[in-house]
């Protein structure tokens, strides 16, 4: 166990064994951050949190952390903007009954449907639908709204004000619907939008349909059964009739990898099956197959890093994305809805290849079962825009703490 208490990034180093690269990453991805040294700004990490790391490393560390609820009755959600299933297979596993799911991509209600054949799929653009049949019928309403710009004039951003956007829709569906909670899902670029204007636009029309917003937070994947390093905005309106605080699901303590994924072990009980896959064009399998598990362009020699950049070889930043290899030993980065494109590379660890439609669904967690219809790059489209099933399911088992205890206040004496 370490003593003093700060340290320096070389010294963290040689302590646990890593790169200091790897350290920079894990501080960047917010896995093991850093503090900095105020008057230099580099990187130093406390005593404590080096202790922690290290008992991680030398043993087999066991999740201590349980979100898993039972619902006390059964509890219903309208689902939005549904894609190809991934938030409602989560909030299924949790425990919650998906009543309609709304979708405009028509080979996502094809997988919709596939897989799910009872399921009430409405199929189409969703301002074309009214949903006042579930008034005061649905417990719940979710969805991950595309992130539209508002217009903003020089007026206080109002309901009406939205209108034309897609979160306009979802605000109209919650007004309509009047559900006890709302579960908005977005992309974590959502909080910079418009110098934070579009969010604020957000939480000020909710206000102004009759919901108070939980202050927002930036969920981590990783940090919720699921190996990817994969970020999502939760914006969650509560009605404001009820007086109940909303708690996010705790993060877990231990954080799976690519290995866990693709191979048996903990998250599932067999190899990934075989399936479809895109290919590399030969000159950029020829670039790829000199680069490392865990590496990227700058592991190549400086003369093919020149060739293979262009441009982009004289400008700043990491780009950590290009001629990317994934390790086994890592949660893989963030799935993109096409797996071979220059900027997201997402390398298999051991072959040069891009991950297939299988192991893409396995990374978002899907069940193997779960069937994707539609071409290849369609399937792709499917699951790299999708909700990952199992931080669904712990969105999830947050939900349903928060009901359960609005409905066992509902039914004890006043």
């Amino acid at each position: 166990m370490v003593t003093k208490d700060y340290y320096s990034l070389n010294e963290v180093s040689q302590i646990l064994g890593k790169s200091k690269e790897t350290l920079r990453r894990w501080d960047r991805d917010g896995k093991f951050t850093a503090v900095r040294e105020p008057i230099s700004q580099y990187r130093i990490y406390k005593k404590e949190q080096i202790n922690d790391l290290l008992k991680q490393l030398s043993i087999d560390y066991e999740d201590t952390v349980d979100n898993s609820v039972k619902p006390i009755k059964e509890f219903k959600v309208l689902e939005l903007f549904a894609g190809a299933g991934g938030l409602a297979v989560g909030l299924e596993k949790s425990g919650i009954k998906c009543v309609a799911l709304n979708e405009v991509d028509k080979w996502a209600c094809q997988t919709l449907r596939e897989n799910r054949p009872n399921w009430n799929v409405l199929e189409g653009d969703i301002s074309s639908f009214n949903f006042t049949k579930y008034n005061n019928k649905v417990d719940i309403v979710t969805g991950g709204f595309p992130c539209q710009a508002f217009s903003y004039a020089g007026k206080k951003l109002g309901f009406k004000d939205a209108r034309g956007t897609l979160f306009y829709e979802f605000a109209r569906v919650v007004k309509e619907v009047n559900p006890l909670i709302c579960i908005g899902e977005n992309v974590k670029g959502l909080l910079s939008h418009e110098k934070g204007k579009t969010i604020e636009g957000m939480i000020s029309i909710l206000d102004e349909i009759g919901y108070n917003v939980v202050p927002v937070q930036v969920l981590k994947a990783i940090n919720y059964r699921v190996p990817q390093k994969r970020e999502r905005v939760i914006l969650v309106g509560i009605r404001k009739d009820i007086d109940l605080k909303y708690k996010y699901p705790k993060p877990h303590n231990k954080i799976y990898n690519l290995v866990d994924a693709l191979k048996k072990g903990e998250l599932y009980d067999s190899n990934v099956p075989k399936s479809e896959g895109s290919k590399y064009p030969e000159h950029k399998k020829a670039v790829l197959d000199l680069v490392p598990q865990k590496g990227y362009w700058r592991n190549l020699p400086i003369d093919i890093q020149k060739e293979y950049m262009g441009k982009s070889f004289y400008l700043g930043g990491g780009k950590t994305g290009i001629a990317r290899r994934i390790g086994w030993d890592e949660p893989s980065l963030t799935l993109t809805c096409s797996p071979a494109q220059k900027q997201t590379e997402r390398c298999h660890p051991e072959e040069t290849r891009p991950f297939t439609v299988r192991e893409y669904a396995r990374i978002q967690t899907f069940p193997d079962e779960w069937k994707f219809l539609g071409s290849v790059s369609q399937q792709y489209k499917q699951i790299g825009n999708a909700v990952p099933c199992n931080l669904g399911e712990e969105i999830g088992y947050s939900i349903i703490k928060f009901l359960n205890e609005y409905y066992s206040n509902l039914s004890k004496p006043k």
